[in-house]
């Protein structure tokens, strides 16, 4: 044992309400660190899915076809006016029962999309929703103009918006994505509802194994979250201002 584990041991043996077991148990160790691997996989994952569904659904909202605006808008209903964790159980058991299995060894029955899976496709679609109208709102506030001075030098729609009003939407859409993302990487703790092992899960294994690890397994959560989060704000914030344009949408 080093001198760090050995001084959390001590604390351990001194106050034992504040067991911080996973800085000397080599074993709990290992289990803090596989949950933080894989809340920060799940919630890059869903960052970049929700990104892409709202990119997307921004697009198809401008769609000429009224059937494609409906779909879009229903989707966005849909996911705006439910619970996430509602959603994430429905995905999970409702349409999980009807996904297909394979046997890799013959005997057990595995369904291909997994628990980890599932909460990847319903967080991302629930943030996804969100993000739909956070581009939208930036889509409008480019000017008619702007697209207009674009169609006018011939280009089709999809080139319009990928060249012309999609980079100037997206400048004015970071601050509230922004927020949005923030949101959903704290939603991913929700996935404990369905046993995937992110770092909640993983610290409430561990209390329950060992019940004074409590306080030092929420602590340690806590400060893990604020870490995380504010990561990503401070990137999303870099990242604004690098690609701000000088008197545009302020």
């Amino acid at each position: 044992m080093n001198a760090f584990q050995q001084y959390f041991f001590d604390l351990a043996q001194e106050y034992p309400r504040w067991n911080f077991i996973f800085f000397y148990d080599p074993v709990q160790t290992q289990r803090v660190i596989d949950g933080l691997i894989m809340t920060v996989q799940l919630s890059v994952i869903c960052v970049i899915l929700s990104v892409i569904i709202g990119i997307l659904g921004a697009w198809l909202q401008g769609a000429p076809s009224k059937i494609v605006r409906m779909i879009v808008q229903g989707y966005i209903q849909f996911f705006r006016n439910t619970p996430p964790l509602v959603q994430l159980l429905f995905f999970y058991f409702a349409l999980g029962q009807f996904t297909p299995t394979y046997s890799p060894d013959g005997w057990l029955e595995v369904p291909i999309i997994s628990n980890v899976g599932w909460a990847i496709i319903s967080l991302s679609f629930f943030a996804g929703a969100f993000n739909v109208e956070i581009f939208r709102a930036g889509v409008e506030a480019v000017p008619e103009s702007t697209q207009e001075a674009a169609e006018a030098l011939c280009m089709n729609r999809s080139q319009v918006f990928r060249y012309v009003v999609f980079p100037l939407a997206f400048r004015v859409s970071l601050p509230a994505l922004n927020n949005n993302l923030v949101n959903l990487v704290k939603t991913t703790t929700q996935a404990l509802a369905i046993a995937v092992p992110e770092l909640l899960y993983q610290m409430i294994s561990i209390y329950n194994d060992y019940s004074t690890a409590q306080y030092a397994c929420m602590l340690v959560l806590f400060i893990a979250y604020i870490v995380l989060v504010g990561i990503l704000v401070m990137g999303m914030n870099h990242w604004e201002r690098r690609i701000k344009v000088p008197g545009y949408g302020h």
